[in-house]
C-alpha cells in the first residue's frame, strides 16, 4: 500500500477548496454583488466617461509598457548575475528584492524627491526637456521598479539549470553569438519570459501607494485607475467603486487569460528543441 504524505484525497480537496473559496472566490463574489448595485446603465455611463476611459488606459498600457521593458532589462540583468561572476555581485543581487520589502508609498516619495523637477535627477532631466514626475512616464518609471523583482527572479533559476553543451554545440558548428542567443536560448527561455512578463503585469495594473505620489494624479493625464477607485470610495459610492474594481478585474483576467495560453503555446513549441 502506497503511503500518503498529506492526508487522503478527499480532505486534502476539501481543505483547498475551502480555503480557495474563503480566501479567493467569496471575496470575489461579494465585490460583483455590489457592483451590481450600480445596474447595466450605471455601468455604461461610469466606463463612457472621459476621465474613467483615460484612468483605465494609463493603467494597462502603462502597466503593458513596464511589463515589456522589465522583460528586456529583467533578462539582461539575471543573465549577468547568472553567467558572470564580479566583486559586489551579491550585494547587487539582494538589491533585486528591494521593491519587495520596500513599503510601497516609501518607494512613491522616494521616487518623487528623485525625479521631481527640483530633485537629484529631476532638475538635470529639466534642463534637457524632459519631465517625469507628475507625468505619465512618472507612472511608468514607478510599475517599472515595483514589476522589475518579478521578472529576474523567474529567470534566475532558469538560466542557472541551463546546460552548457547546446551552447557548445551551436558555437562549434560555427554559429555567432547573438545566433547561439536567439535560435538557441531565447526559445528556451520563452516559457518563462512570458511568466515575468505576466507577473510584472500584474503588479503594475494593481499598484497604487508608489504610483499616486510620482503621478500628480492629474485627471485625464496622469490619473489612475485605482486612484478613481480610492476617490470613489471617499464618496461613499461603494457600487461605483465596485463596479470600476470588477472592469479592472475582468480586463486583468483576460490579458493573464491571453498570457497563459501563449505559454502553452511557446511551451509545445519548444518541447522539440529541448
Amino acid at each position: 500500500m502506497q503511503r500518503r504524505i498529506l492526508p487522503g484525497f478527499g480532505l486534502s480537496l476539501g481543505y483547498a477548496l475551502a480555503y480557495l473559496g474563503l480566501i479567493v472566490l467569496l471575496p470575489l463574489a461579494a465585490l460583483a454583488w455590489k457592483a451590481s448595485g450600480i445596474g447595466l446603465a450605471g455601468l455604461l455611463h461610469l466606463l463612457a466617461s472621459p476621465r474613467t476611459l483615460a484612468a483605465l488606459r494609463l493603467s494597462f498600457g502603462g502597466a503593458l509598457l513596464a511589463a515589456s521593458v522589465n522583460v528586456v532589462a529583467g533578462l539582461l540583468v539575471a543573465w549577468v548575475l547568472v553567467r558572470y561572476r564580479f566583486p559586489g555581485r551579491r550585494l547587487f543581487d539582494a538589491l533585486i528584492d528591494l521593491p519587495f520589502a520596500l513599503p510601497t508609498a516609501v518607494a512613491g516619495i522616494a521616487l518623487t524627491t528623485l525625479y521631481a523637477p527640483n530633485g537629484w535627477l529631476g532638475g538635470w532631466l529639466a534642463t534637457l526637456g524632459i519631465k517625469v514626475a507628475y507625468t505619465p512616464l512618472g507612472v511608468l518609471l514607478a510599475m517599472v521598479f515595483v514589476g522589475f523583482p518579478f521578472v529576474v527572479r523567474t529567470l534566475q533559476p532558469v538560466l542557472e539549470s541551463l546546460e552548457r553543451d547546446v551552447e557548445e554545440a551551436a558555437e562549434s558548428l560555427g554559429a555567432r553569438r547573438w545566433q547561439t542567443f536567439l535560435r538557441v536560448i531565447l526559445p528556451l527561455l520563452l516559457p518563462t519570459l512570458l511568466t515575468g512578463f505576466a507577473l510584472a503585469l500584474a503588479r503594475a495594473v494593481g499598484e497604487y501607494g508608489s504610483v499616486i505620489f510620482i503621478a500628480g494624479n492629474i485627471p485625464l493625464r496622469s490619473e489612475i485607475a485605482p486612484l478613481l477607485i480610492v476617490q470613489k470610495l471617499e464618496q461613499f459610492d461603494y457600487a461605483g467603486a465596485a463596479a470600476l474594481g470588477v472592469v479592472m478585474l475582468l480586463a486583468s483576467f483576460v490579458l493573464l487569460l491571453a498570457i497563459t495560453l501563449l505559454q502553452r503555446w511557446s511551451t509545445r513549441w519548444t518541447e522539440p528543441a529541448r
